[in-house]
């Protein structure tokens, strides 16, 4: 999947920010994909720190853009500009107090289209990456949330799990928006989805109000003109193991043969995924966000540097992707 992505963005010098510029991770996926000509990394932070990190380190950054909130020229700019998104809900000094932050400051590169997309996390928590987002960037047209999906791969393997980083307990409508946004995440990465809502129950074998909501989701989306295979609510085992759909949902299309999950909550989807990458030794590439108007995308702060690189790749090609 990576290679093709590659195939698709490499020299088109689509430029892509990274909000903790000096981290040793950063520095080192930002060199290989500045080398590789696969895109254009931009490094924001202290240049002297950058420098400094990646000297310390033995990286080359020779050629690769840095950009420092305290010293880029078009700050009045930007800061008129964040005014204007924020609606008279923060200050001018406010917003270049903010503005000094990389976060905001990529955002803002990013809204302002002097960049393409922002990957950022590394240091910085969810919250801190997607909330500048949120306000500046904003949902595209037609989403009233953003959400997240991991895609995990292991040899010829691909699968989808989400939302397992941002919507902590989505209701009945919540959930049935990320199905809808992580099914054109799974298109738009190649993958033809085979969707399972997840629960501990299958075709009400329990009971209980997480379940009546997963119920309601599969429901209401089993009743919309979709182009994609649906169902639920089904049990893990249903939705994977062919022996065991054919004992709880044999009438299913679906089940045996999921290929993206759909989690109940957050507490399940950050286990569920994280269970498959260290016991089921899938590569988790994610989190990729989704319902956005412009490509930000998140990292763990546990990531290495080539889930850094591969993660770049991913928010690059969301450029041209309705996602």
């Amino acid at each position: 999947m990576i290679a093709g992505l590659i195939e698709k963005i490499k020299g088109r010098g689509i430029r892509i920010v990274f909000t903790e510029g000096s981290d040793v991770r950063i520095l080192k996926a930002a060199a290989r994909l500045h080398e590789d000509g696969v895109l254009a990394p931009v490094l924001l932070g202290n240049r002297a720190e950058i420098i400094g990190s990646a000297k310390a380190n033995g990286i080359d950054v020779d050629g690769i853009e840095m950009q420092d909130p305290y010293e880029y020229k078009d700050m009045d700019a930007m800061v008129t500009k964040m005014v204007e998104l924020r609606k008279g809900k923060l200050d001018a000094d406010t917003c270049r107090k903010l503005l000094l932050q990389t976060n905001y400051f990529g955002t803002m590169l990013v809204q302002m289209g002097c960049a393409d997309g922002l990957l950022g996390g590394a240091t910085y928590s969810t919250a801190d990456t997607v909330r500048p987002a949120l306000q500046l960037i904003k949902t595209r047209p037609g989403n009233s949330i953003v959400s997240s999906c991991f895609i995990l791969l292991r040899g010829e393997e691909q699968l989808v799990m989400g939302d397992c980083s941002i919507n902590i307990n989505p209701n009945t409508d919540e959930l049935v928006e990320i199905t809808l946004q992580t099914a054109k995440t799974v298109r738009a990465f190649g993958i033809e989805p085979h969707i399972g809502l997840l629960s501990y129950s299958t075709y009400a074998s329990a009971k209980g109000e997480s379940v009546t909501k997963v119920q309601e989701a599969s429901e209401r989306l089993k009743r919309m003109p979709l182009d994609f295979e649906v169902d639920g609510e089904m049990q893990f085992d249903c939705c994977v193991a062919e022996e065991v759909a054919a004992l709880k949902a044999p009438e299913s299309n679906v089940a045996g043969h999921v290929n993206t999950f759909i989690y109940p909550n957050i507490d399940a989807g950050n286990i569920g995924y994280k269970v498959a990458a260290r016991l089921g030794n899938f590569e988790a590439i994610g989190p990729i966000l989704q319902g956005l108007n412009a490509p930000i995308n998140d990292l763990s702060r546990g990531c290495n540097a080539e889930e850094v690189y591969k993660m770049a790749i991913v928010t690059a090609a969301q450029k041209d992707m309705e996602i």
